[in-house]
């Protein structure tokens, strides 16, 4: 261990968080979550027999850095986001396929369930993951089932002792209905994936328009919800402050001073357009705060002049967006796009002062396509950057632009398996 490394441990703070582990390029190598950073971090450097392949990883480590989170819960859902983002390499080689795991809620059907599974398949269900570390999501998933009631198995309407301990919604005691089960899944969900402070929100003006209504029955169980989702600080998994302090994420520093912004960028929306030979032509939106997805915000377009012209498509997509103004409106839109469809845009965007720029791939969505970006700037002046890809930048925005991209092949193929049946 270099001496600064060991100056920089000794700051490690008592509180659950996120780690990355570095080498001395300054690339990420392995992504961590702690419930004591403190203990956690420094145990890789401590004298005891470590396996081979974590001796190995050890040797690389140059340079460590961290994020603090609120709960254990929101650790494990970060970890998720940033191995993702980095795909670092030891996070790879050490990893044994059997912890891989993904929550699987059959919102499909009536009355759904929910089971955790490591082979997601097309089958209509929702999945939410990959997590790392099977055990742990299942403990978190199942400390959030007191707030948040499910089925465990197909539903047969048969009262179980899950019943009795108010782990199920009481379907089968008439005690709710599968419309409001559904409603309180969706609740959990947006939880899962990201969108813990805005569900708090909601819930505190549930609960009071809920009371001014009269209906008392709907203010109790948002009264619940909102006390148990605060209790989760005090629970021991194995973590949400909405998401962290964003000041940490390097990747969001590092845009703000590349795009010249005063703070850095909160929200990011990415944008992208699918389509077949001009047929079920769709576009996507989707959203990262703080540097992680919050699937929650997601919107598709179906677009309503079926073009072939990505270009009409993508300006029809953000003018529809735009007047959306109870959707919070981004600190940064990335585009699928060069110099063209900034271009196109800038009048939209300009007069509301968010900014955007271009990822031009020429076509290449592969996770190795080089990240170049095209920025506008003074005047009519245009700035070309292209990024290293091992860059804090480069990941985010590949990270973004495969979700925009796989959001909207995702929905094409669903408009398109309509048609062929109609």
């Amino acid at each position: 261990m270099n001496e600064a490394l060991k100056q920089k441990l000794r700051k490690l703070p008592v509180a659950p968080g996120v780690y990355f582990h570095k080498n001395i390029d300054g690339e990420i190598i392995y992504v961590g979550k702690a419930a004591v950073l403190k203990n956690r971090v420094r145990q890789y450097f401590q004298k005891s027999q470590k396996d081979v392949k974590t001796e190995a990883l050890v040797a690389e480590i140059y340079d460590t850095d961290w994020i603090v989170v609120d709960t254990e819960m929101d650790a494990l859902f970060l970890e998720s986001e940033m191995i993702k983002r980095y795909m670092p390499k030891w996070n790879i080689l050490l990893r044994d396929d059997k912890t891989v795991s993904y929550v699987r809620i059959s919102m499909n059907e009536e009355v759904p369930y929910i089971s955790f599974t490591r082979n997601p398949v097309d089958d209509r269900a929702t999945y939410i993951g990959p997590f790392y570390g099977k055990s742990a999501v299942e403990k978190a998933v199942r400390t959030l089932r007191r707030i948040f009631p499910y089925y465990t198995k197909p539903y047969t309407g048969k009262k179980t002792l899950d019943t009795d301990l108010g782990l199920t919604p009481g379907i089968e005691i008439n005690k709710t209905t599968p419309k409001d089960y559904k409603r309180n899944l969706r609740k959990l969900i947006r939880y899962l994936e990201g969108d813990r402070k805005k569900l708090i929100t909601d819930l505190e003006k549930t609960m009071k328009q809920a009371s001014k209504d009269e209906n008392y029955e709907l203010a109790a169980e948002a009264r619940d919800q909102l006390m148990g989702l605060k209790e989760l600080k005090k629970k021991i998994i194995f973590s949400d402050k909405e998401f962290l302090d964003i000041s940490s994420d390097q990747a969001l520093k590092q845009l703000q001073e590349l795009l010249h912004l005063k703070e850095p960028p909160r929200r990011i929306e990415g944008y992208d357009i699918s389509h077949q030979s001009g047929q079920n032509t769709v576009g996507s939106m989707v959203v990262f705060i703080n540097g992680a997805s919050a699937r929650s915000e997601y919107r598709k377009f179906k677009i309503r002049t079926s073009t072939n012209d990505d270009l009409k498509s993508m300006l029809e997509m953000l003018t529809r967006r735009l007047k959306h103004q109870d959707w919070d409106y981004p600190d940064l839109i990335i585009l699928d796009g060069g110099k063209t469809q900034v271009n196109a845009i800038l009048p939209l965007v300009k007069p509301l002062n968010i900014p955007v720029v271009g990822r031009d791939k020429s076509g290449d969505h592969s996770r190795s396509a080089k990240v170049k970006l095209v920025i506008p700037a003074e005047g009519s002046n245009w700035d070309y950057v292209e990024l290293s890809s091992a860059s804090h930048i480069a990941r985010l925005v590949a990270r973004i632009d495969e979700e925009s991209h796989r959001f909207a092949i995702t929905y094409h193929t669903l408009l398109k398996r309509k048609s062929m049946l109609k």
